[in-house]
């Protein structure tokens, strides 16, 4: 089962990301805090050290501004799942199918 935002990690992770599409680069916590409407620095630290953890950011250390955003739509594996579908037998394909649900692939798009 693929890992789920709270609604605060989702607002974060979209001001993240309409940030970085208008800026280039990744906002400071005083930006995404007044952006989300918060008042603590240290409330965007905790949300960002927590979306870290779970693997949907990545810092680089020792860089200012250096929020990443992880792609965890594997494009790459969820195209070879996709290509693998097409010639299989049924009970390879049920093995097959529930590894993609275990790891979150989208496998309908």
């Amino acid at each position: 089962m693929a890992l789920k935002l709270t609604k605060k990690q989702k607002r974060l992770m979209d001001f993240l990301q309409d940030f970085q599409n208008n800026h280039d680069y990744s906002p400071s916590y005083r930006e995404i805090a007044a952006g989300l409407g918060l008042r603590s620095v240290a409330s965007v630290a905790e949300h960002i050290d927590n979306l870290v953890q779970l693997g949907f950011l990545k810092r680089n250390p020792g860089s200012a501004r250096s929020l990443e955003i992880v792609d965890l739509s594997f494009p790459e594996t969820t195209a070879l799942f996709k290509q693998r579908l097409e010639f299989i037998s049924d009970p390879d394909r049920e093995v097959l199918l529930e590894a993609a649900q275990i790891l979150g692939l989208d496998l309908e798009s």
